[in-house]
């Protein structure tokens, strides 16, 4: 390893350099990681080169899931307090050696080795590499930070697209028993690496007191919006607050909604029509997938950069009251109109993944940029909950909803209806947020102490090349 590459995770850009290059380094990590999502590509032939149920073939995936939300919370605080570089470092390292250590398992037929590969170690990286961005972006971009945050994020929730063709044609290409699966994870492996070294090389954090150009101060950020702050709160303070735990569950309900309908896209749409003079076949309701996770990947950066124009709680008036809306949409009118079911849908999922874009920029707006990563991570929690509950509800009632002889929307409709309730919940936990108590603020002055030993420790570690 090349010397100090861990040691100078604070590397201040110089005079002069772009601030446009941290998103483009913030997306070689989020395009890498965003692969979780692609999954399902490999499913089929581990279920028949390793003779797998559907189930087991799931689980690398639910528990990089699950890891990702908690080396997200618990890693927070190391990812502030070791800057970005050594975040998408260690990122690096475990992303692709997860993939290295899946690949080995698929050659050897041991498939825990998949597993603890991809799931364990692979959603250590995952978790990571989703929060190493997020401060270095709010610091670069004040005047922007939900545009800023929501090309990145964009990048997770479109890495997908590039993924799944990409992984098909080299199954395609290598084979599906054992030996090809294991090819193409380490062809993913060693590619992921090099990609993801582009932004471990590009990424900077900007000088104490540095400011963009004909950019807006804080106080005329305040002047403008409410719940901008120019004061500063720790991420041990901000658990303790009320405004934390409000945005808790506005997060967990938005997702929530949108995971449920996400997760169960191809048959809902299929059910819905299946007994109308239109019914939708597989090739169909797979392109109606797709559509999906273009709205997914596009409301990451078009809502989160709407926020910086009407202010992150209208934005998330939008989220969950819209939302509501469209889901009532979809039970009341649904399988009378095609078009109509698309587009409800196609606007829910906009707002799932503008949710998710959208949060930093709201953190920052609630607590300051001081520990905004580890906030992050530790309120990347709900998404972990909510990745639990959204399916959950909806297979749930579904099968149950079958088991009483109903079909078609009758299928769906209470699911969607509980959908409903828990937008409305994240509506009133929405206006429910005020500003922070200034008994929660750090003081300026030791936040610049914090800011200035970074420094310092930086230019020492520099000096003696450690």
């Amino acid at each position: 390893m090349a010397p100090g590459i861990l040691d100078r995770s604070r590397t201040v850009a110089p005079p002069g350099w772009s601030r446009w290059l941290i998103p483009p380094a913030a997306l070689s990590v989020h395009l890498s990681i965003g692969q979780a999502y692609a999954w399902s590509v490999f499913k089929p032939p581990l279920e028949s080169s390793l003779g797998l149920s559907g189930t087991a073939s799931a689980l690398p995936f639910q528990l990089g899931i699950v890891m990702l939300g908690l080396s997200a919370a618990f890693g927070g605080t190391l990812v502030e307090r070791n800057g970005p570089r050594w975040a998408m470092t260690v990122s690096l390292l475990c992303f692709c050696s997860g993939f290295l250590l899946a690949a080995l398992g698929a050659a050897l037929e041991q498939y825990w080795l998949v597993v603890f590969g991809y799931g364990f170690i692979g959603g250590v990286g995952l978790g990571i590499g989703y929060i190493s961005p997020v401060s270095t972006l709010i610091k670069w971009f004040p005047d922007r930070p939900g545009m800023a945050t929501g090309i990145a994020i964009m990048g997770f929730g479109g890495g997908a697209l590039i993924a799944s063709p990409w992984s098909a044609q080299m199954l395609e290409s290598f084979g599906s028993d054992n030996g090809g699966v294991a090819a193409a994870f380490l062809v993913h492996g060693l590619v992921y690496a090099v990609f993801m070294s582009l932004g471990v090389l590009l990424v900077r954090v900007p000088a104490e007191g540095w400011q963009p150009p004909g950019g807006r101060t804080p106080q005329e950020q305040q002047s403008q919006k409410p719940l901008v702050t120019t004061a500063n709160v720790s991420a041990r303070s901000a658990v303790r607050t009320p405004q934390f735990w409000c945005l808790w569950v506005v997060l967990c309900m938005n997702v929530t909604a949108g995971i449920g309908i996400l997760e169960k896209a191809a048959p809902m749409i299929g059910d819905f029509f299946a007994d109308t003079s239109t019914p939708v076949s597989a090739s169909a309701a797979a392109g109606f997938v797709a559509l999906l996770s273009l709205a997914n990947m596009a409301g990451r950066f078009l809502w989160s950069s709407t926020s910086d124009v009407i202010g992150r709680k209208n934005m998330y008036r939008c989220y969950l009251g819209v939302g509501a809306l469209m889901y009532l949409g979809i039970v009341l009118l649904g399988d009378s109109s095609k078009p109509l079911f698309i587009v409800c849908a196609l606007v829910i999922i906009s707002f799932y993944g503008g949710g998710f874009a959208t949060v930093p920029a709201y953190l920052k707006d609630l607590f300051g940029t001081y520990e905004v990563g580890a906030i992050h991570g530790r309120l990347l929690t709900a998404w972990s909950t909510a990745g639990v509950l959204g399916p959950l509800i909806v297979n749930w009632v579904a099968d149950s909803q079958e088991a009483a002889g109903r079909s078609g929307p009758g299928l769906y409709a209470l699911a969607l209806s509980i959908m409903i309730g828990l937008l409305v919940v994240g509506f009133v936990a929405n206006e429910l947020i005020r500003p922070v108590d200034p008994k929660h603020h750090v003081p300026e002055a030791a936040a610049t102490a914090a800011a200035g030993q970074d420094g310092d420790d930086q230019e020492h570690k520099e000096a003696t090349g450690r």
